[in-house]
């Protein structure tokens, strides 16, 4: 049975649509052992971030509830950052890009709710709740980074994709499972890796989507700031991953300017980043990110912001110089001379708006067959048909009731009789309906009478073209849920018996029931069964240590052992430095 949601004041606010994304966060399945993990990530970072981090993230983890000795539940952070005016949500690992910013828009985090395991404890290729939770949320707890991540959600939401993109994120979101999964075979693992880099050498031009996800990923998810020479990091993957948190600061880490360039920059997302960018400050990300958007069909529209819709094969809207506001899926487009748009046409259920709010009856319903107008002026008429009065209108022979030809300059014809016009609140007329009606182009038929009464828009001209419904209420299913889920871990009996040693010691820190012999019983019963096992030697040998019990020499005898293997050299050396703080 699924968990009913608990919205609160912020959540409350998410359009329906986004609410099949939020999963129940699965606190129940995370293993002592990905605490521990969990643990020791954020012990690690807020010793070596606190110094390398810009100053807003050691506070940012106090605000926003953050603690190094437990994963957070969502509860408890949601409780803290609603007093940032944020919230979070648990979902499956990856959620499609326009669904992901959409979120941010409205000032909620997505976090994924799997933990990585410790084979991956210092890099993982899927997000997880140590990447969004103690990579994100601090951060945001900055008012300057936190409208930043606003706007951009907001913007990057509207973004439009081609057809490419979204087989791009499913083959992404499958190998970031598949590496994460250590039940994964060889095979699977290349298989997906190949898709992935097929996919990556045929996208072709970038589409919008794909350059702001650039832009997200070079800033919000890897960005640095400061100077070129001494920058600090507030990018979440860079805080989030052990690994490469110190690995940027190398000098074979390039560090370039942040400019709007890097939106032409594609990421691997399965790899450490060969370069980086730096902005001076967080308020020049938002200038980058205005420069960006004036580039989109969001503030563009014309006809190629209709091309974009078209090549997306996704619902996208077009909006009018009337403020009219047209969305469903666009299959063609008439042009004339100057790239202006002549004629568009959709397919399937399309409905109509103003702003945002759909006009009624005019929903998908009465549009379930597609939708199609021409735009521009009437032929040797300089006075566009929106800016007419009354008067003019019917001094132009457009009036209800009057059987009426209407020649565009770009050659379209609408010969049909008005029956009806709708306005909006001001009086601009946003749409004449006409009964008997045939739209003609050329020697190419539009419209025909006995496909019923014609809808057609006022507007000059396309001034806005995006991505998603004008209204998010018009469309049930504008956005897809990926059918591949993240894979449950299944555990062995012999891994669950190693858990449980796990689940011992953290009862023992936290109960302050530590002794000395309970510690040797659980480390002799890791030489015997465990060998392998170096993380919770680590939380022993740290728990000796503050108590000097004597067994800590054979502890630390073993930790040196397996830092042989050459997997392990750096993290229990790391570990050892900071049991010795």
């Amino acid at each position: 049975m699924k968990t009913p949601l608990e919205f609160n004041e912020v959540t409350q606010k998410l359009p329906k649509h986004l609410h099949k994304f939020i999963v129940k966060q699965p606190y129940d399945a995370y293993t002592a052992q990905n605490q521990a993990v969990w643990r020791y990530v954020m012990r690690m970072n807020i010793d070596y971030l606190s110094k390398v981090a810009h100053k807003s993230y050691i506070p940012g983890l106090q605000k926003t509830g953050i603690s190094s000795e437990n994963i957070p539940r969502m509860e408890g952070m949601n409780r803290i950052l609603k007093e940032i005016g944020w919230a979070a949500v648990s979902v499956d690992g990856f959620i499609p890009p326009n669904a992901f910013m959409e979120f941010q828009a409205y000032n909620v985090l997505v976090i994924a709710s799997d933990m990585r395991t410790i084979n991956h404890i210092e890099y993982t290729p899927a997000p997880d709740i140590i990447h969004e939770a103690a990579g994100h949320a601090p951060i945001i707890a900055n008012p300057e980074y936190a409208e930043y991540l606003r706007r951009f959600g907001e913007i990057g939401s509207k973004a439009i994709s081609s057809a490419k993109d979204y087989e791009m994120y499913e083959a992404i979101r499958l190998l970031s499972i598949l590496k994460e999964d250590p039940n994964s075979t060889d095979l699977q693992v290349k298989e997906a890796q190949e898709k992935v880099e097929e996919l990556q050498n045929n996208m072709g031009e970038l589409s919008e989507m794909a350059q702001i996800r650039n832009l997200h990923w070079w800033t919000v998810e890897y960005g640095l700031i400061g100077s070129l020479d001494d920058p600090k990091i507030y990018g979440a993957g860079l805080l989030s991953s052990i690994g490469e948190s110190a690995w940027c600061m190398q000098n074979e880490v390039k560090k370039l300017p942040y400019s709007i360039e890097a939106a032409t920059k594609n990421f691997d997302i399965t790899k450490p980043q060969p370069q980086l960018f730096v902005t001076p400050d967080f308020a020049y990300l938002s200038l980058v990110l205005d420069e960006f958007a004036n580039t989109m069909a969001l503030r563009n529209g014309g006809l190629n912001g209709i091309k974009k819709l078209i090549n997306s094969k996704n619902i996208g809207t077009i909006e009018l110089t009337t403020g009219i506001q047209i969305s469903g899926i666009f299959d063609d487009v008439i042009q004339f001379k100057n790239n202006k748009v002549a004629y568009f046409q959709t397919i399937g259920k399309t409905a109509l708006a103003n702003r945002d709010k759909e006009l009624i009856g005019h929903g998908a319903t009465k549009h379930a067959n597609g939708f199609g107008s021409p735009i521009g002026k009437l032929k040797g008429i300089n006075l566009p048909i929106e800016d007419m009065s009354p008067r003019d209108l019917k001094a132009y022979g457009i009036y209800e009731g009057e059987f009426m030809t209407l020649e565009f300059e770009s050659g379209v014809v609408v010969k049909g009789k008005a029956i009806t016009g709708t306005r909006d609140l001001r009086g601009k007329i946003l749409i004449i309906t006409f009964t008997d009606c045939t739209v003609t182009y050329k020697e190419k038929i539009l419209f025909k009478p006995e496909w019923g009464l014609y809808d057609m828009a006022v507007g000059k001209e396309v001034i806005s073209a995006y991505a998603g419904p004008a209204d998010v209420n018009s469309f049930e299913n504008s956005t897809k849920v990926s059918e591949v889920k993240t894979h449950k871990i299944k555990y062995s009996e012999k891994e669950n018996a190693l858990y449980f040693l796990y689940d011992q010691v953290k009862e023992m820190r936290e109960d302050n029931s530590v002794s000395e012999l309970k510690i040797t019983e659980i480390f002799n019963q890791l030489k015997t069964k465990f060998s392998k096992d170096w993380l919770l030697n680590l939380e022993l040998y740290e728990l000796a240590l503050q108590n000097n019990y004597k067994i800590k020499s054979k502890i630390l005898a073993t930790l040196h052992e397996l830092k042989c293997n050459k997997s392990y050299t750096r993290l229990i050396e790391n570990g050892l430095a900071l049991c010795q703080n």
